[in-house]
């Protein structure tokens, strides 16, 4: 969560597999290796490769679903536990191999499921896993805890073929904890790093499935988003991220924060890698009653998508101003976007006046109505209970686990009342009417547009664990808060550090958004690998 405090192949893969080693004895995940210590990753067979290329090799028999796992595994055993020390995977699925192999076993006697089978992704540790992985979200107060059963977003993965490959890291309990936390810090885990410059920050919440996944520890990657999780740290790190319309993915079985705004959305390389995840965890589910109005999307052919005619608002105001490079990457956007022949309206504006305050206040009732009925799902060997033995229990391990930062939205979460208060009620309603009616939606009805624009968010900022984030902008709040879809696909560099622009739009117009996403990807080529330097190229061309 980012809410308003911060307004190849064949013989390539197997080898690549084989010549990386296993664990050196007494390595961890938490081993104290710092950026000056990082060396650049050995060469990566499977590096950059989106989801329909390594589909493609498995259909052809040039390698594997077990060859990719290994491969896959071996490149997080030396990126994110050795070398760089990323700390974006918080565990591998033990059973991952064995998995692969089956789904090998699958297609050579059935055929194939579709562009997910055998293709290793990596989920959030907030999303339920029914196996041998625990989900924690980031806190030690559910350590060991193992759900009775898959989220729905993970039985969906499951169920087109896809290998569910670790748990990744992220700001614990989706950064809702306190005012001053520092994203990708989880007590489980410790700090996730930002693979473009190793003393940065990859943003939150969703920090460790975006340093994952730009980092080719695996094909793409599930975040989960309540105000800016997903689509932050998919800026931050060079990637294409979606939040999707809330209520187009079940968020059964995923730790909550709110259930006016949660959802899971993919984080992918390309915007045909997101489309593709999007297109397998997305439709209707009797477990979350959101998803009634919900139909399985379905992204079409984004390789035909064109800018041409397409109607684009620039929102100005409080979503721009706060970053040169940010400012820069927009209007070099902007330029391409009118060559390529869409029609662009500047400046708008969204009256933000109160929202951050109203939204906060949404949150924190809506977490201490939710927190029970998800930890009830747990069963009776649960070590907590409520929101209260949540804090009880930070109290009690404070060195563990309030090293840096306290806890300071739990206590103001649990002096809330029920979803029955006036106050709770009044504050939805002002970031409804405010977000909705009177924001989004005026100004695409009135300008007839197919999509907002503005830059995503700030390039990536330096980890500090004394005063935590920084007090950034973004453009995350609008869609986040009215429950709409957004978009976000790299842009441009700023000193070797990504940034992102983005797109958002009508409830359900995500396969619009994404042709709009799909058409500005192709006719600039961003993204570029991470390098993990130890700090950013401050001053050099990117």
């Amino acid at each position: 969560m980012e809410w308003s405090r911060r307004s190849v192949l064949g013989a390539g893969v197997a080898a690549a597999a084989t010549a990386l080693t296993r664990p050196a004895k007494g390595s961890s995940l938490h081993d104290e290796t710092g950026p000056a210590q990082a060396k650049p990753p050995k060469p990566f067979a499977l590096e950059e490769l989106t989801i329909r290329e390594l589909s493609e090799g498995l259909v052809a028999q040039r390698y594997t679903s077990r060859q990719l796992t290994e491969a896959y595994l071996a490149r997080i055993e030396e990126v994110d536990r050795k070398g760089p020390g990323l700390r974006a995977v918080l565990e591998v699925n033990p059973d991952a191999l064995q998995i692969a192999d089956e789904l090998d076993k699958e297609r050579r006697e059935k055929g194939d499921r579709g562009s997910l089978h055998g293709i290793p992704i990596l989920v959030k540790d907030n999303l339920d896993t029914a196996d041998k992985m625990a989900c924690t979200a980031g806190s030690l107060a559910l350590e060991g805890s193992h759900p009775p059963r898959d989220s729905t977003v993970v039985a969906k993965l499951r169920a087109a073929g896809a290998i569910i490959l670790g748990k990744t890291n992220l700001s614990e309990w989706a950064n809702i904890r306190s005012t001053h936390s520092t994203s990708g810090w989880s007590g489980r885990g410790g700090q996730t790093l930002n693979p473009y410059a190793l003393d940065r920050c990859p943003s939150g919440s969703s920090s460790g499935s975006a340093a994952a996944a730009a980092a080719s520890l695996c094909a793409a990657a599930i975040g989960t988003e309540t105000d800016g999780s997903i689509t932050s740290p998919a800026s931050i790190c060079g990637l294409v991220g979606i939040k999707p319309t809330v209520g187009l993915v079940s968020r059964a079985g995923i730790v909550p924060i709110s259930r006016t705004q949660d959802t899971a959305g993919p984080m992918g390389r390309t915007v045909r890698d997101a489309a593709t995840l999007l297109e397998a965890i997305s439709g209707p589910d009797p477990r979350d009653p959101a998803t009634r109005a919900a139909k399985p999307f379905a992204a079409g052919y984004l390789e035909e998508a064109s800018l041409k005619g397409v109607r684009i608002g620039v929102v100005r105001g409080n979503f721009t101003g706060y970053s040169g490079p940010a400012d820069r990457a927009a209007e070099e956007a902007l330029k391409l976007l009118k060559s390529e022949g869409a029609t662009v309206i500047d400046p708008l504006e969204i009256d933000m006046t109160g929202v951050g305050e109203a939204e906060l206040e949404v949150l924190l009732y809506e977490f201490k109505a939710g927190l029970p009925e998800y930890l009830a799902s747990l069963g009776p060997s649960a070590r907590v209970r409520t929101l209260q033995d949540v804090i009880a229990f930070d109290e009690q391990n404070r060195e563990r686990e309030m090293p840096l930062f306290a806890q300071e939205l739990f206590e103001q979460a649990q002096k809330k009342k029920g979803l029955a208060d006036p106050k709770y009620k009044k504050a939805l309603a002002k970031c409804r009417t405010q977000m909705r009616e009177k924001g989004i939606d005026a100004l695409l009805g009135k300008n007839r547009l197919d999509a907002l624009f503005a830059p995503t968010g700030t390039p990536a900022w330096l980890i500090d664990h004394v005063n935590g984030d920084p007090n950034a902008g973004s453009f995350t709040t609008p869609a986040a808060v009215a429950g709409y879809p957004h978009v976000t696909v790299p842009a441009a560099f700023a000193s070797g550090l990504p940034v992102g622009v983005s797109f958002v739009g009508r409830p359900w117009s995500e396969a619009h958004l994404l042709g709009i996403a799909s058409a500005y990807e192709r006719a600039t080529r961003a993204r570029k690998p991470p390098r993990f330097l130890s700090r950013a190229a401050e001053g050099q061309p990117s």
